[in-house]
């Protein structure tokens, strides 16, 4: 009996820690949204297309979209709420960073890209949190040191130095103390102008 009670314990104990744990690695909340409640008394005037069970949008109807994980028709998402693709949120919002936010019109700094030629001028098309946004490009003095690779180079990335600009490694007498102590290799190289 009391091994069967600590086997109950440890269960509940791992299943808490290991909802936490993903909860974190995929930047989700751990337990209902605080506006939860309010989310209901709002979708209850809604029809019950939330129940239907679903394999893509179209089987949901007006103002819902179908979650694929879960297989069920769910209400558009406003603008801060959690989305994991473009048609869970009301128009006009893209789903970013895993919540809905304002469409940024093509071409413009934070807006979708696949080539730097989508971008404006004196800028790339760069991952930012492993999404390719368009991104400024670096200007004199500011940090340029890309990685070689791994997990920090294929998540974030920055776009190279502006035009007439190199990246070139400085002399540690010109660099901040703190930034050199703790990254060395990232403080020490910056956009410059080549010398003739």
């Amino acid at each position: 009996m009391l091994g069967n009670l600590r086997m109950l314990c440890l269960c509940l104990c791992f299943s808490w820690a290991e909802t936490r744990i993903w909860a974190w690695m995929l930047n989700m909340p751990h337990g209902p949204p605080k506006e939860g409640s309010k989310a209901l008394r709002d979708s209850a005037a809604l029809p019950k297309a939330t129940t239907a069970v679903c394999d893509h949008d179209r089987a949901c109807g007006r103002g819902f979209s179908c979650d694929r994980h879960f297989g069920l028709c769910v209400p558009l998402r406003g603008e801060g709420h959690y989305c994991r693709r473009d048609a869970q949120c009301v128009r006009g919002l893209s789903c970013m960073f895993g919540k809905c936010h304002r469409s940024i019109p093509n071409g413009q700094e934070g807006a979708r890209c696949k080539v730097d030629r989508d971008c404006g001028d004196s800028m790339c098309c760069a991952r930012h949190h492993g999404e390719q946004v368009c991104k400024r490009r670096l200007i004199r003095s500011a940090s340029c040191f890309v990685p070689d690779g791994g997990l920090a180079f294929s998540i974030n990335q920055i776009c190279p130095c502006d035009e007439g600009l190199l990246c070139r490694k400085n002399g540690a007498s010109q660099q901040r103390e703190i930034d050199f102590i703790y990254h060395p290799e990232r403080s020490s190289w910056t956009c410059q102008v080549p010398k003739s």
